[in-house]
């Protein structure tokens, strides 16, 4: 397997590149997008033969509709053409969380003290009121937001952000430079109280003269590989699938520990952590009372190293071959993921070789670092 592939941060005191391309700030670049490959239909049992894809059969169930490239559920073509919001939230439980539970796709990853943050990569978010609270950025959550051309709001950060800040290409919205950007509001406390919305959004984008459809080249290129609605991935056509009722991070994640259940009723993973007090409960929407819910879930362990004595991290984003899980409709199978340019998705990859496909609906991406473990159904894994 390769190791750290490019040059990374000068704090990092090393050669190492745990997540960069190295390239300088003032260098004009443009989005990687790379070839087009037409993607095998996997069979049933999972040997990547061609067959028939009955989405090509779907038709829109509304004029004016499309299928939406985070989820795959039908969207109206405006938002379709849409570039996706990134957005920076605190997973603390201080935290005001409101629209959160509209992200079409969450990560979740360490920072420093143990403690996770969020970001949520919101596709239609052309009707929000109030969203956040906002919160630092962390170089690494910068590479996730590329694969998705998403804008990139965060309300500052240490000074490891700055190399992937900088660059001509990124186009992010730093809430303390540009102050339109966000309002405050109502919150737990007088920290996390900075929001924002659709028109706030807007103007920051006309501000800094960035483009709310996606940049030339990046549309074309499918990211998450989708089963459809008539033929979903039930995993039953993988031997090893384990079941997974309860997927518990608390072991990775020992600060928030969140965890999910498998609900039969919806078909799809409720999320639950601590956020106040001293027990578990489900995790809130404060904007709308709605319990966050999944129907993919994805695993990926990643190398890390601590930069300095105040525990910020530095994860490399880039790999091939590294480990990780997949969960959904109430079982889990092991899987390879891999990045291989700033803008190209993660893939992953079941035992066979074969590029997973995703049910239609939302995904939550937990981020582990190599060495720790989480529960399944009581057993634990561990990261490879």
């Amino acid at each position: 397997m390769k190791r750290l592939q490019v040059l990374c941060l000068v704090a990092l005191s090393s050669s190492l590149l745990l997540f960069g391309c190295g390239k300088d700030s003032d260098e004009v670049v443009a989005p990687v997008v790379e070839p087009i490959v037409e993607p095998q239909t996997q069979t049933e049992g999972g040997t990547g033969e061609e067959t028939e894809s009955t989405d090509e059969l779907d038709t829109p169930p509304a004029e004016g509709m499309a299928r939406s490239r985070l989820t795959h559920e039908w969207v109206s073509e405006d938002v379709a053409k849409t570039r996706p919001v990134a957005i920076m939230i605190p997973n603390s439980k201080t935290a005001s969380q409101y629209g959160i539970s509209n992200a079409s796709v969450l990560y979740e990853c360490n920072v420093e003290g143990s403690m996770t943050r969020l970001m949520g990569v919101f596709e239609d978010w052309s009707n929000i009121e109030k969203l956040g609270n906002i919160r630092s950025c962390r170089d690494y959550y910068v590479y996730w937001a590329f694969e998705w051309d998403a804008i990139y709001i965060h309300y500052g950060g240490p000074f490891y952000i700055d190399d992937i800040i900088g660059r001509s290409d990124t186009q992010n919205i730093n809430c303390i430079q540009y102050g339109n950007a966000t309002f405050r509001d109502k919150a737990k406390n007088s920290t996390d109280n900075a929001f924002t919305s659709t028109d706030r959004i807007k103007d920051a984008a006309a501000h800094y003269n960035y483009p709310l459809e996606y940049r030339e080249g990046y549309a074309d290129e499918e990211h998450y590989l989708f089963a459809s609605e008539k033929e979903p991935n039930t995993l039953d056509q993988y031997a090893d699938a384990i079941t997974a009722a309860k997927v518990d991070m608390s072991p990775a994640y020992p600060v928030t520990n969140c965890y999910f259940e498998y609900n039969e009723s919806t078909g799809l993973y409720d999320r639950y952590q601590h956020l106040s007090g001293d027990s578990d409960g489900p995790h809130i929407d404060l904007a709308n009372n709605q319990q966050l819910a999944f129907k993919n879930l994805l695993i990926q362990n990643t190398y890390y190293e601590v930069r300095d004595q105040k525990g910020y991290l530095a994860f490399q984003c880039h790999d091939t071959t590294r480990d990780g899980w997949f969960f959904t409709n109430g079982k889990g199978i092991h899987v390879t993921w891999e990045k291989t340019s700033d803008y190209g998705a993660t893939r992953y990859y079941d035992d066979a070789g074969n590029e997973i496909k995703l049910n239609p609906g939302k995904t939550m991406v937990c981020i582990l670092e190599d060495g720790d473990t989480f529960t399944v159904d009581g057993k634990t894994i561990e990261a490879d």
